[in-house]
């Protein structure tokens, strides 16, 4: 079958990987790396609620939550006048955790209309996608087979993914491959849609045009570890996001303002800095020392350009600017 079908079934299908599995026990995200993430964008939220001056009902939405980690650790912060207009809702396939608070709204889809902040956090690059391979008839689907991983190639892609591969992932000699990311286009633009105002954040592995992987970014997680992306369901498939097309196709359905930058920079600017505290703090209040030493380390985690840093943050707004508080502050000489 199609890698798209196969992921599809893998991952969301009745047994499928995300409907039965925690998550967090497989893979190390920046809402399980520290609560630091939630605080920076509890910054970012308080921003956009100023910016639609501070609405009745302001939404909190979070696609692909998990465990609603990252809500329940915003509301945890959030000022107590914009927590009491707060709809917190998150956006997962799976069942509703027992210990994910009551206020939570549980869905298994988007809301119809969105008027605050959304986070989509290692979202995107769970859409099944299709993968092609350069042959020298042209490219062609790779078809896998869902119990061992094995490839075989099969029919030409459709006009559709034809297009989107001319012009986001040209393949230039047989062997080469793309993840055909137009299933990904159409569900950011679904997000920017539903956007009545406010601000859609996407985080992820990415990669943009002018750096695109030949051979692909196809990868398995399970228990913490890489793994061969086998799509039979026991482990986590995943693949590298084409930010930059759907940076495009937000701004086709309609978005104001948009900003395409990295983890490091956007948490930068959202004060994370990961610089270590003085050491006569040490000698004057040991306890804040540790405290802020312990706050350093999981700032330069989140913003290490090696790892989390690196991913990248699409932030398209609808009726407002994106909130300047995201702007790239200079790097420390």
């Amino acid at each position: 079958m199609t890698w798209r079908t196969a992921m599809e079934r893998a991952l969301y299908g009745t047994d499928g990987f995300y409907r039965r599995e925690r998550p967090g026990e497989h893979f190390r995200t920046s809402v399980h790396a520290s609560p630091r993430f939630a605080a920076a964008l509890g910054r970012l939220l308080a921003e956009v609620d100023a910016a639609l001056g501070h609405p009745a009902r302001l939404d909190l939405v979070d696609v692909g939550a998990g465990r609603a980690e990252l809500l329940i650790n915003i509301l945890r912060t959030a000022d107590p006048g914009l927590a009491e207009r707060l709809v917190p809702t998150a956006v997962e396939i799976a069942p509703r955790p027992p210990e994910v608070p009551d206020r939570i709204r549980w869905r298994d889809e988007l809301p119809p209309e969105i008027t605050g902040l959304v986070i989509a956090n290692e979202w995107l690059d769970n859409i099944a996608l299709d993968v092609v391979e350069e042959t020298p008839a042209g490219p062609r689907l790779v078809l896998v087979d869902p119990a061992t991983g094995a490839e075989r190639t099969g029919p030409e892609p459709s006009p559709e993914d034809l297009d989107w591969l001319a012009r986001w992932w040209p393949l230039r000699e047989p062997g080469d491959r793309a993840e055909l990311g137009h299933p990904r286009c159409l569900a950011w633009s679904s997000v920017i849609e539903r956007l009545a105002g406010g601000l859609a954040v996407a985080v992820d592995y990415s990669h943009t045009r002018e750096s695109r992987p030949p051979y692909g970014t196809l990868t398995g997680y399970r228990d913490g570890a890489t793994v061969p992306a086998v799509p039979d369901g026991s482990c986590d498939v995943t693949a590298h996001v084409a930010l930059d097309a759907c940076c495009a196709s937000g701004e086709r359905a309609g978005v104001s303002d948009t900003l395409l930058t990295t983890q490091r920079d956007a948490l930068r600017s959202l004060g994370l800095s990961g610089t270590r505290p003085p050491i006569d703090l040490a000698h004057r209040d040991p306890r804040g020392y540790v405290r802020a030493l312990c706050a350093a380390g999981e700032d330069a985690e989140l913003i290490d350009p090696g790892g989390l840093g690196g991913f990248g943050w699409l932030a398209q707004s609808v009726g407002i600017s994106v909130p300047s508080i995201l702007s790239p502050v200079p790097s420390p000489v």
